[in-house]
């Protein structure tokens, strides 16, 4: 926030701006005995709000109860391209939990061709069903989408009015510049710390700064210099200096719109 009589064009910071972990999975097993003590980290880290995601039914509701626990947690609920074969009595229950409080998205959902051992018929099925719920309750989705762009281009264009971001992107240019066609935001994480693809890195520095997010995707894809190690929300830090300086950005700059972009974006 300016100081009042600040020198024009020039920015003044009190503290470090806040940082948002847009996609966290704390409620897994691998938090359990240390949930406080990890978000304790966090807020010595700056992270100030996160966003717990659930990747099935019976996941949502757990990503649910974490948010009720802890003020500054928010949930999301879907139902993750791996688990499309949960069929639609998980996608019905998927349906109900998004109306509890805390709900800000639906997510993450998709479509994986890559390594799922769900059929292509199953995650579309399973995809359309979230969009069209994501619309219903007026929330964003958050999208995971691997070795399948072509595909979901055509399944989401099918649908006006779609707003969210696709989840730990990394892809290249022409699917950036799918994305960002489409509305959506993009959420960067650790991978950018210890990618050797120059197509990911350099999708990472033309994502528009008011259309970019930062994430975990805790417990996985820890950043660089803790490779081998638990991700925790505290690292996304250490993802947000290493994209200010790919980008040659200011950190606090940076810092500030990520945040600021996942504050309107959900609504937290």
């Amino acid at each position: 926030m300016p100081c009042r009589g600040a020198v024009p064009g020039f920015r003044w910071y009190i503290i470090h701006p806040m940082l948002i972990d847009t996609h966290a999975h704390i409620h897994f097993d691998e938090f359990r005995d240390e949930l406080d003590t990890v978000l304790e980290r966090a807020h010595d880290a700056r992270v100030e709000k996160i966003l717990c995601v659930g990747v099935n039914d019976a996941d949502s509701a757990q990503a649910i109860a974490v948010a009720r626990a802890y003020d500054h947690v928010w949930a999301t609920v879907g139902l993750h391209p791996h688990d499309a074969d949960r069929g639609y009595e998980a996608l019905d229950e998927v349906a109900r939990l998004a109306e509890f409080e805390k709900v800000v998205a639906i997510g993450e959902c998709g479509l994986d061709y890559f390594k799922s051992e769900t059929t292509r018929e199953d995650q579309e099925r399973a995809l359309r069903f979230q969009i069209e719920l994501g619309l219903k309750r007026d929330l964003p989705m958050i999208f995971h989408v691997r070795d399948a762009f072509p595909e979901f281009w055509r399944i989401l264009d099918d649908y006006d009015g779609v707003r969210g971001l696709v989840h730990c992107f990394t892809a290249g240019l022409p699917e950036l510049e799918g994305s960002l066609d489409r509305g959506l935001s993009i959420a960067l994480n650790g991978i950018m710390t210890f990618t050797k693809d120059p197509r990911q890195l350099e999708a990472a520095r033309r994502v528009p700064l008011d259309r970019l997010v930062l994430e975990t995707d805790c417990p996985f894809l820890t950043p660089t210099p803790h490779r081998g190690k638990r991700n925790e929300p505290a690292n996304i830090a250490l993802t947000a200096k290493f994209l200010a300086e790919l980008r040659g950005e200011a950190l606090e700059d940076l810092e500030h719109a990520t945040s600021r972009n996942a504050e309107k974006l959900f609504k937290i």
